[in-house]
C-alpha cells in the first residue's frame, strides 16, 4: 500500500486542516460522512471539535456501530483533541448519554487544560516523531488520566499523558493539524501503510 486511501470524519471540526495534512504526507485524504465512505478507507483521523455533538452526530448519520466494528476489527484510527476521548474505553467525567467508540485502554478527562480561553501552546517531545519537539496546539484539551498495560504512552505536558498508542490506534490531546508539522501524520500514514507495526515505538 503505497499511498493509502485515509478518511477524516467530518461530522464537526477541523476537518480541512486534516484533509490538508494527509496530503501532504502523501495519504489520499477524503472526508467520511456515510458508513459507505467509511468502507472505502484504508485508516480514518477523527478531528478535534465537540465530542458529545460528535457522539450525537456519529449516530444520526449511521456511523457508530461501523466506526466500533472497523476499529475493533484494527483500522487505524488517530484521534485528536475530541477525537481522543471518542477512542477512549471510559471518560472520568461524560456528559449525559455521551458515548465513545473506543478501542483504547484509557480513561480520559474531557476539558482538563481548561477553557476556551485558557488555550495554549506548547512544545510537546513526542516518541516515535523524530527530529524537535511537535508544537502541541491545545484547545479545550483533555488528559489521560490512566492507562492499561497494553496502552503506551507517547508523550507528557506538565506531568499529564497527552500523547498515546495501542496497537493501530493512535490519540493526541493537542491539534497538530493546524501547525503546518505534518510529522505526527507521517507517522500515522506509516501506520496504515503497515511500515510501522503495533508496539515497535
Amino acid at each position: 500500500m503505497n499511498t493509502p486511501v485515509i478518511g477524516v470524519l467530518a461530522l464537526q471540526g477541523d476537518v480541512r486542516e486534516h484533509l490538508i495534512a494527509l496530503a501532504a504526507a502523501d495519504a489520499v485524504a477524503r472526508p467520511v460522512r456515510r458508513p459507505e465512505e467509511l468502507a472505502e478507507v484504508d485508516g480514518l483521523i477523527i478531528p478535534g471539535g465537540e465530542s458529545t455533538t460528535i457522539s450525537k452526530l456519529a449516530h444520526l448519520f449511521g456511523l457508530m456501530e461501523p466506526l466500533r466494528a472497523r476499529v475493533h476489527a484494527g483500522m487505524p484510527v488517530y484521534g485528536t483533541c475530541a477525537g481522543m476521548i471518542m477512542l477512549a474505553d471510559k471518560i472520568l467525567d461524560p456528559r449525559s448519554g455521551q458515548e465513545t467508540i473506543g478501542g483504547i485502554d484509557m480513561i480520559v478527562r474531557r476539558n482538563a487544560f481548561g477553557r476556551q480561553n485558557e488555550s495554549f501552546e506548547a512544545a510537546v517531545a513526542v516518541q516515535g516523531v523524530e527530529g524537535a519537539p511537535v508544537e502541541g496546539v491545545f484547545i479545550r484539551a483533555p488528559w489521560v488520566e490512566s492507562v492499561g498495560a497494553s496502552t503506551e504512552v507517547l508523550a507528557e505536558h506538565e506531568g499529564h499523558i497527552v500523547a498515546v498508542r495501542q496497537g493501530n490506534a493512535l490519540a493526541t490531546s493537542f491539534h497538530p493539524e493546524l501547525t503546518g508539522d505534518h510529522r505526527l501524520h507521517g507517522l500515522f500514514v506509516d501506520m496504515v501503510r503497515g511500515k510501522d507495526a503495533p508496539g515497535s515505538l
